[in-house]
């Protein structure tokens, strides 16, 4: 018979030990727990590192801000828009036929810019692709008309509202007796027009599901589609929607739509970027209290009143026949 060594003695005297030690605890019912070594901590004495808290950008100033801005393309403020929401974005007509970008959206984004210290950069471009510049992380802001809908935070932030602007139903005059109240419009035999992407969509899906709703990616198109008579009536902001009506008497701003989410208008910022969030909130904060914003809206209204065009312009610049 082999004599078993010191060592190997040792190590089947640990190994029975250890089987002992499982056997209790996975199975005993009535085993108890056992002791903690002396000196070593226990889960309630264990020591918890504090996670290091979050910046609140939002108290920070400007100053405190400005090294920490990070932007798509450096020194430059990226901005996304649709021109062809007057009178917030739009392209006005001088004398000698050139296009000069507008509205009261557009003076607000210069004004942000300037505010922080960077070069304005605006992309125009049409509202379906405004959104997608933004959830791609394309652009750092757009100023387009963005109402603050929930179902926009995924894909932007929201800066703090900068003007608010109801929802109309638009017809044409010589049909309105069909709409004395919103439930009408919802009916099979109806077209209605909405831009894609746009609140007024959500709106014709919430009062007019029953409808023919007719997506469209221009404004302009919508208003060409109803003066014809393609469409029996359209979801229109209240504003845009009183300034055609100006131009197009045969228009007709019949019902205020109720928008369940919000009326509020905001610059929607890039995701992820709190510090450039934290600074056009100070930027738009300061333009609606000192009464530029309000400076902008008259500015925008005047030059809607003259020669104008919504849409993108050619490759050349120049405004699309």
């Amino acid at each position: 018979m082999k004599h078993l060594s010191a060592k190997k003695f040792l190590a089947l005297g640990l190994s029975a030990a250890m089987s002992l030690s499982l056997l209790t605890g996975c199975g005993g019912g009535g085993a108890e727990t056992p002791a903690p070594v002396s000196g070593a901590p226990t889960e309630s004495t264990a020591p918890v590192e504090s996670a290091a808290p979050e910046k609140d950008y939002s108290e920070m100033t400007l100053e405190e801000l400005k090294p920490l801005l990070q932007t798509v393309a450096d020194g430059k403020l990226t901005m996304v828009t649709s021109p062809d929401f007057a009178p917030a974005e739009f392209y006005a007509i001088d004398e000698a036929g050139n296009p000069t970008l507008a509205g009261h959206d557009v003076a607000l984004g210069y004004f942000i810019a300037d505010y922080i210290g960077l070069e304005l950069e605006i992309v125009p471009i049409d509202f379906n692709g405004v959104l997608m510049e933004l959830q791609t992380k394309s652009a750092d802001m757009a100023i387009a008309g963005l109402a603050n809908d929930p179902k926009r935070e995924s894909i932007m932030d929201f800066s703090t509202p900068y003007s608010g602007d109801g929802q109309s139903f638009v017809c044409l005059q010589s049909n309105k007796e069909q709409f004395p109240d919103i439930e009408a419009t919802n009916k099979a035999e109806y077209d209605i027009g909405a831009q894609l992407g746009s609140i007024q969509l959500q709106l014709a899906e919430i009062y007019s599901p029953n409808s023919n709703i007719v997506q469209l990616s221009k404004v302009t198109d919508i208003v060409a589609e109803l003066v014809s008579g393609k469409l029996d009536g359209a979801y229109i902001s209240t504003t845009t929607a009183e300034n055609y009506a100006k131009q197009y008497p045969e228009l007709c701003v019949i019902l205020d739509v109720e928008n369940p989410t919000s009326d509020s208008t905001c610059v929607g910022v890039v995701k992820d970027n709190p510090a450039l969030l934290a600074a056009i909130n100070l930027a738009v904060t300061e333009a609606v209290e000192s009464g530029k914003m309000e400076e902008f809206k008259a500015e925008a209204k005047a030059l809607a009143e003259g020669a104008t065009y919504e849409g993108l312009l050619d490759a050349n610049g120049k405004v699309q026949s």
